[in-house]
């Protein structure tokens, strides 16, 4: 699949257009702003949980005792 995307090229304006259109006729007008909602509420938790994941790998450092300490919540 990969490879027919990069032999048909990047997408310009006027395929921009015909997706949308195509959105249109079959979301209808009313459906698709709580579908383009849906979806930035989704990329949102994947990032947030991309960044938990990352914080929780990272030791925690005790200012006091310059340890390192794991943090288990």
């Amino acid at each position: 699949m990969l490879a027919i995307v990069a032999f048909l090229g990047p997408i310009g304006l006027q395929e921009l257009i015909i997706i949308l259109a195509v959105l249109l006729i079959f979301f209808g007008a009313k459906r698709l702003p709580e579908l383009a909602k849906g979806l930035g509420q989704g990329i949102k938790e994947f990032k947030k949980a991309t960044r938990e994941i990352g914080k929780d790998d990272t030791p925690q450092i005790d200012q006091q005792n310059k340890t390192e300490t794991k943090d288990d919540k």
